[in-house]
């Protein structure tokens, strides 16, 4: 999920019976979003592990970019985090993948909430405790609630209707939210990430007292599966698993965490990256490039059968990628120059000559789901779209939205000149085969910047298309950690980004699209869409009473963000790409909304090693 994790939604348990505010807590061990949970409270694994999986061996994995941070609660906000690191924290819950919107307990033993969602009860484990013996306490959690709302932008946004967080019991913590029926907030408490006081409060090895507001490379305390064993500072990290952790029995962790170290290999350069996987310096990769799938896996090993190439449906989330505009520029403000530029875009052209034909068009904010749009609204979608008839545009309720379509020479001229008549309406005209804003004289500039070399192929493809509407086209790439400065202070005009949504979308809407996220530095709304209707659809999304009711909300907001054309949407492949050397085993069945669930419940195969040995 992004710095925030994907929506989970709230809230009834196999235990849930009627309970209003006043009413005795009704304690369950599992929430849920709309309906009953899969596993009893006294489970003991979900279906889809191995609880006899072998515990040893190393998984060798690839990041792109770069680290020079270990704290969490400044992710996103200073420096770059390693990837790893929420492994070594146990979560207050973990997600069910056979089950969608579904969470049981792991810090927490037991979850209460009053009928009307206005506040939630958590109740630590008695057993659960730090790497250095301490027992995890109500303090730690209200510390922690405190640290990411003090000191992150974008967590302070997630939980800011949160408004209390206090000790009820002796390991008991109760959150209260500043209104009821907002289904979901008792579940998104739960995925907050618990840290322990007493370390951050504490010194370091030389004496000097820690800052959880500033980035760090010590090694943090975790309560979680691992702990970090080593590192070289932007280049590696490696992960051990901690063999007497505490949570190992629980039912939510039987079958995983199977391997003896995690280490993450980074590398700046993707095409580097894949080089080092052909020389057996790591073991598992997921290919994002239609092109290497196609042409790059043609060596030894994949034809010995030594590294084993696997695609895996993707069932549990939709996503939107796409050029994204950046609103706060002047010239990005009128919706006709935005459709101008999707008109400009070739996609089919660019799926036939760089991506083999293996791509298809997004044509929804939840693509691949049963949330996207389509047709006509109707029904409860309708009702809700009629109450902002007035702020929306009116092909929300007359036409069906697509994107323009490519691909031959006929289609794209008859495009081009639907863009320059947009152009035109929206006062630009063409002087000197140069695009320029008739009212100032100031020629249409545009910057398209990245952060991935591999990625400049695809700009360069848009560029020429850009061009013969007369605009002035640049193509940047930068360093990850520039790239990251540059977007937290939005200045950029044009770059790719991309909004995954899972199958239960809720709060972390106000963060994809919401008005207040547009001026807070970091949030995931790049665009800067400021829409009093699309805020008023996304309250009318989290509010939503039942899945039919979800459902509705859903695609009204997203025909609405569609027809204000705020991007120029890309494409997408259902499917995890995936080449792993064999050294690995997995459960005969995968869970329905894990992918790969690779390194989760798999497990190091120890025969499968011996036989295709190992370079490094």
């Amino acid at each position: 999920m992004s710095a925030i994790a994907p929506s989970l939604g709230a809230v009834a348990g196999v235990e849930a019976q009627a309970q209003s505010a006043t009413a005795a807590p009704v304690w369950r061990h599992a929430l849920s979003l709309f309906g009953d949970v899969k596993y009893p409270a006294d489970f003991k694994r979900f279906d889809y592990v191995n609880p006899d999986a072998p515990k040893g061996g190393i998984a060798r994995q690839i990041l792109i970019g770069t680290f020079d941070n270990f704290n969490v609660a400044v992710a996103g906000v200073k420096g770059s985090i390693a990837a790893a690191v929420q492994l070594v924290y146990e979560p207050l819950m973990t997600s069910s993948l056979d089950e969608v919107s579904t969470e049981y307990g792991a810090l927490a033993e037991a979850v209460s909430h009053p009928e009307d969602f206005s506040s939630v009860t958590y109740r630590l484990r008695a057993e659960a405790k730090w790497h250095d013996g301490k027992p995890v306490t109500a303090d730690d959690v209200i510390f922690s609630l405190e640290s990411f709302k003090k000191h992150h932008p974008q967590y302070s946004a997630y939980y800011r209707h949160v408004v209390k967080a206090e000790k009820s019991g002796e390991r008991d913590i109760k959150f209260t939210f500043d209104a009821p029926g907002n289904r979901e907030l008792p579940l998104i408490v739960g995925q907050l990430t618990i840290l322990p006081k007493h370390w951050w409060e504490g010194t370091d090895s030389e004496g000097r007292k820690r800052d959880i507001s500033a980035t760090t490379l010590e090694k943090p305390l975790g309560s979680g599966p691992y702990r970090i064993r080593e590192f070289v500072a932007g280049r590696s990290v490696s992960l051990e698993r901690v063999k007497d952790h505490w949570a190992r029995d629980l039912g939510v962790n039987i079958g995983r965490n199977n391997f003896d170290e995690l280490r993450y290999e980074y590398f700046r350069d993707s095409l580097v990256a894949l080089e080092a996987f052909k020389g057996d310096q790591v073991d598992w990769r997921t290919e994002n490039s239609a092109k290497n799938w196609a042409t790059a896996y043609d060596f030894p090993a994949v034809a010995d059968k030594r590294v084993v190439l696997e695609e895996f449906p993707n069932r549990s989330s939709g996503i939107m990628q796409a050029f994204a505009m950046n609103l706060r520029r002047d010239k990005f403000r009128d919706p006709r120059v935005r459709r101008a530029l999707n008109l400009a875009f070739d996609f089919e052209e660019m799926n036939k000559q760089i991506f083999f034909g293996q791509y298809k068009r997004i044509s929804s904010y939840f693509d691949g789901t049963e949330l996207a749009s389509s047709g006509l609204p109707q029904g409860r979608e309708l009702e809700i779209l009629e109450k902002v008839r007035a702020e929306v545009p009116p092909e929300v309720f007359t036409t069906a939205y697509t994107n323009p379509v490519g691909g031959s020479p006929e289609a794209v001229r008859a495009n081009l000149r639907e863009a320059l008549r947009l152009l035109k309406e929206a006062g630009y005209e063409v002087r000197e085969r140069k695009l320029t804003d008739a009212r100032t004289g100031a020629p249409f500039t545009i910057e398209l910047l990245g952060a991935d070399p591999s990625f400049e192929r695809v700009m360069l493809f848009f560029k020429p298309s850009l061009e013969r509407l007369g605009i002035d086209v640049g193509v940047r790439t930068i360093d990850p950690a520039q790239y990251e400065n540059r977007l937290r202070t939005w200045d950029f005009d044009i770059v790719v980004s991309s909004w995954p949504e899972s199958l239960s979308p809720g709060n972390e809407q106000r963060e994809y699209w919401g008005s207040p996220a547009a001026d807070m530095a970091g949030s995931r709304n790049i665009i800067g869409i400021k829409n009093p209707a699309i805020d008023k659809l996304i309250e009318r999304l989290i509010f939503a009473t039942d899945r039919d009711d979800l459902l509705a909300a859903t695609r009204a907001l997203d025909r609405v963000l569609l027809w204000n054309h705020y991007v120029v949407p890309q494409w997408t492949y259902n499917k995890s790409r995936t080449a792993r050397w064999d050294r690995f085993g997995r459960p005969a069945e995968l869970p329905k909304y894990g992918l790969s669930a690779f390194p989760a419940i798999w497990w190091y195969d120890a025969d499968k090693a011996a036989r295709i040995g190992r370079r490094s």
